[in-house]
């Protein structure tokens, strides 16, 4: 069940130096500008955000995980990072235990910077690689560069920090089986502790939306996207990586934390521009726009909608906890839900029990790994439609 308050919370920083051609997250461009600055918009959007958190209604549950995401992060100046949590310490508490994640990309920081997130209380990053090769960095429109990735990874050892993840992306325009399989291999030779693989999805508005349709070329097929994912899930858990949600892999006690409560279907603060929430039952999204979200904060962080309905609270469950490995909980399902509706999600997944996408082990009903995890999106379709 969701609790009344939550001990994880999401901090959105929209700044981005390019819009990625992939990209439709809520961002806000600003160039090649010095860290923290840009006409003052960064300073004043921190402002801002820190102003929605004092707003905020809590029964100062000190928060057990906390992570920064983009947009780029890692464009804020170590005393923009420090003010954010600062407040946010003052407001919840922040337990002594807590992880603290923190999206960076390469070309963005160097080792003052790191260093300073760090004794800011910063113990989590994820490097936004995306790929190791040149041309698909123009592909894709990222503004950094191979050297800048090495450069990057050298600064986190020099750093010390240990708990770290890379980004990669899969079915890129003209990324061939060949080329994955040496982003994957680059990838260990780096060793970080967490790798997180997203398979590209064409979303409208955004440039590649633009450029192309899902499965045309320069796009690869989905036969190849598939022997893509597949590739991933052999190479990585061989160099001892678990694959512990569909898309993420993680040396052991290195899972991320924070991620786990939305994949757990648990509650969690939402603050910034865009940024979604789950508290007492109810999601919500603030406004995608600078402007429209500094007007929603002035006018006092009002969240006006209702408390999400058991058969919706049902479904994301099934959604959300059917991406981690382990699954969910049957008996845990059978409490919040009741038998009956257990029995009725059990019928529907059978012919997929009979295929083998699906498997009860251990009390927990969960995807087989990988092709349950590759077709997750058929289970979940069927599910949806007969529940």
């Amino acid at each position: 069940m969701t609790s009344r308050f939550p001990s994880a919370a999401y901090i959105h920083i929209p700044f981005c130096r390019r819009r990625c051609f992939y990209c439709d997250f809520p961002i806000y461009v600003v160039g090649n500008t010095m860290r923290g600055e840009t006409s003052g918009s960064i300073s004043h959007y921190v402002e801002v955000l820190c102003q929605e958190i004092a707003t905020i209604p809590t029964d100062s549950k000190p928060l057990e995980t906390i992570f920064f995401g983009g947009g780029t992060p890692s464009l804020l100046s170590t005393q923009q990072l420090q003010t954010i949590l600062e407040v946010l310490e003052g407001k919840f508490g922040i337990d002594s235990t807590a992880e603290i994640s923190m999206e960076i990309d390469p070309g963005t920081f160097d080792l003052s910077h790191l260093q300073g997130y760090a004794s800011s209380g910063v113990n989590r990053i994820s490097l936004g690689v995306q790929a190791f090769q040149s041309q698909l960095l123009q592909y894709a429109g990222r503004y950094h560069t191979v050297s800048d990735i090495s450069t990057a990874v050298d600064v986190i050892y020099q750093a010390a920090i240990a708990n770290f993840s890379i980004d990669l992306i899969s079915g890129l325009p003209h990324q061939t089986l060949e080329i994955w399989q040496e982003s994957l291999q680059e990838a260990i030779k780096i060793a970080p502790t967490h790798i997180s693989i997203y398979d590209l999805t064409i979303e409208p508005g955004t440039a590649f939306g633009r450029y192309y349709k899902p499965g045309d070329r320069p796009l690869p097929n989905d036969e190849t996207t598939v022997k893509m994912y597949r590739m991933a899930q052999e190479i990585l858990t061989n160099a001892g990586y678990e694959h512990y949600e569909i898309s993420n892999y993680a040396k052991p006690g290195y899972q991320c934390r924070h991620n786990r409560v939305y994949w757990e279907n648990r509650s969690y603060y939402g603050f910034g521009m865009g940024a979604a929430s789950n508290v007492m039952g109810k999601r919500f999204t603030r406004p995608r726009k600078t402007k429209e979200y500094y007007a929603w904060v002035d006018g006092g962080s009002i969240i006006d909608c209702e408390v999400t309905a058991s058969h919706e609270v049902l479904l994301e469950t099934l959604m959300l906890g059917l991406r981690l490995a382990e699954g969910v909980n049957l008996q845990i399902l059978t409490a919040q839900f009741g038998e009956n509706k257990v029995e009725e999600i059990l019928q529907v997944l059978q012919p997929y029990l009979e295929k083998g996408w699906v498997q009860i082990l251990d009390g927990r009903l969960r995807l087989q790994d990988p092709d349950g995890f590759l077709f997750s999106n058929v289970v979940l379709a069927e599910l949806f439609e007969k529940l």
